[in-house]
């Protein structure tokens, strides 16, 4: 297995997958910085934006999501999780 830049020996375990910070009114992804050129982005909560969420993590190759969430905000997001092929984990 590859080493990350900067990280040592630490292994990377799963180079296809995003972090999601879920938030109320905001939502923070990150895919891998080689996945895209803008590798950092939010998106509001509402429906569309979930969808637009869900097809650039399809377009970036992402097949497993780690997630943070306070509260319920999660529940609309892991669906479009699951429409985009990506396994969430919470």
């Amino acid at each position: 297995m590859k080493a990350a830049k900067g990280a040592g020996e630490m292994p990377i375990l799963r180079p296809n997958a995003a972090g999601i910070d879920i938030g109320a009114t905001e939502i923070y992804v990150a895919v891998p910085s080689d996945r895209d050129s803008e590798p950092v982005r939010s998106f509001p909560t509402f429906t569309e934006d979930l969808h637009r969420l869900a097809d650039w993590l399809k377009a970036c190759g992402i097949e497993t999501v780690a997630m943070e969430a306070t509260g319920v905000y999660w529940d609309p997001v892991v669906p479009e999780i699951g429409r985009a092929s990506c396994r969430e984990r919470v």
